[in-house]
């Protein structure tokens, strides 16, 4: 297996200008989380030998939320997704890759590019604000997020390692949170989009109290019947 640390960007000449993207629906990565992916298209094989080769970044997007296509078939892309770095690596006995993914900057797609690889490349703009991870983390309402944490767990009789929860910074703790919640592709959009770190913490309760409060309505319904 190969490790990498923690590449230092700190500026716009850190990043590159153009980047593979890896559509993926359903999929959350924010700075500074870390994404396992399980590898074994042939063109994401290949996207991930390239960046192994370069500078071993890669953009993670969802494929656009209306479903729409491009004339070859490929699905058209969200506005924005996130690079994350490959911080390790490892080759399966089937062909397959495993690889660990830590988000670096969301980006917003500037244009997609023509090119002859078997993957697709876009030109980007990043959000350099990212680069400063505990940007706006102290505006972050911690007792609100980890009550509405705590009733999500109770609601679906789930624990958590509390001990590691109350250690947790706020932008570790809010970041965490969104990229292992459960809900939709809609929903993580709109994670991934939130302005700030205060936003995404209160885009992530306010979509928690919806889902808990439809799931008691279901409850009580089917107790009625």
């Amino acid at each position: 297996m190969v490790h990498a640390g923690n590449a230092n960007y700190t500026r716009a000449s850190d990043l590159p200008e153009t980047v593979p993207v890896f559509p993926l629906a359903g999929a959350l990565l924010l700075p500074g989380g870390q994404m396992p992916l399980n590898i074994f298209e042939p063109r994401y094989l290949a996207m991930i030998d390239d960046a192994i080769a370069g500078d071993r970044l890669i953009g993670m997007i969802q494929p656009r939320l209306d479903g729409a296509k491009m004339a070859d078939g490929e699905p058209e892309l969200c506005a924005v997704g996130c690079l994350g770095r490959i911080t390790s690596f490892s080759e399966t006995g089937d062909g397959r890759y495993i690889i660990n993914l830590q988000g670096v900057t969301r980006f917003r797609i500037a244009e997609e590019l023509a090119v002859t690889t078997p993957y697709r490349s876009c030109a980007i703009t990043p959000f350099l604000g990212d680069l400063d991870l505990g940007n706006g983390a102290g505006e972050v309402d911690r007792e609100q997020l980890l009550a509405t944490f705590r009733a999500y767990l109770e609601a679906n009789q789930l624990e958590a390692d509390w001990e590691s929860v109350t250690r947790a910074s706020n932008e570790t703790l809010v970041n965490a949170l969104c990229m292992m919640s459960p809900y939709g592709a809609a929903e993580k959009q709109a994670l991934l989009e939130a302005p700030d770190l205060k936003t995404r913490a209160e885009t992530l309760v306010a979509i928690t109290e919806i889902a808990l409060a439809r799931d008691a309505g279901e409850d009580s319904g089917r107790t009625l019947q």
